[in-house]
């Protein structure tokens, strides 16, 4: 008797538990409705989180396909299909240094518009990902921008509170994620990250 009713219990947690961890992952795959999560691949849930932030602030334009198919995603004038590190001849990380650069001074820099490049490179990481794609270059002007994006803050004074956000931090995922990068690319990173007025 004893035994027949732990299966039963057993049994039912387990149905009770499958939708609810079904129903986690679907969320997470969607991306809270995504326009550019095109695939059935499950994200990550920090890269479902970024998705979900950045989804009612983005369009896809999904005339036009950008790495792995992904839609062209959009933030106000901001097409990522006009800033695709990927149609170039340069490395990521080459591309990155020449295409988002900060003004002089610093606390000069369009913040919004930083912001609105970072947006559509996380989104279109998001959409590579879901189709089970290579994300590994895409990670290297994400988190440039990042970094790019923490300096401008600090210089504007209001530095990114999230430990996670701190220049030093994301100086260091643009290294890490760099191996192929040229030492030269590298160092510019660094003197980049020291720079913050």
């Amino acid at each position: 008797m004893k035994f027949s009713i732990a299966a039963v219990v057993f049994g039912a947690s387990s149905a009770l538990a499958s939708p609810l961890v079904e129903r986690d992952l679907v969320e997470r795959q969607a991306g809270a409705g995504a326009c550019f999560v095109i695939g059935k691949t499950t994200l990550p849930k920090e890269v479902s989180d970024a998705a979900a932030s950045i989804a009612p602030r983005v369009k896809c334009n999904a005339a036009v396909k950008t790495i792995d198919g992904v839609p062209d995603v959009i933030e106000g004038d901001v097409a990522f299909s006009k800033i695709n590190f990927a149609e170039s001849k340069q490395t990521p990380l080459a591309f990155a240094l020449e295409n988002f650069k900060t003004a002089t001074p610093l606390a000069s820099t369009d913040l919004k518009k930083f912001q609105a490049e970072a947006d559509v490179y996380t989104a279109t990481e998001a959409g590579i990902r879901s189709v089970g794609g290579n994300f590994a270059p895409i990670k290297i002007p994400k988190f440039f921008l990042a970094m790019q994006i923490s300096r401008i803050q600090t210089a504007q004074g209001n530095p990114p509170k999230a430990p996670g956000q701190d220049i030093d931090h994301l100086r260091d995922k643009v290294l890490k994620n760099s191996p192929r990068e040229s030492k030269a690319l590298l160092d510019q990173v660094t003197q980049l990250a020291t720079i913050r007025a």
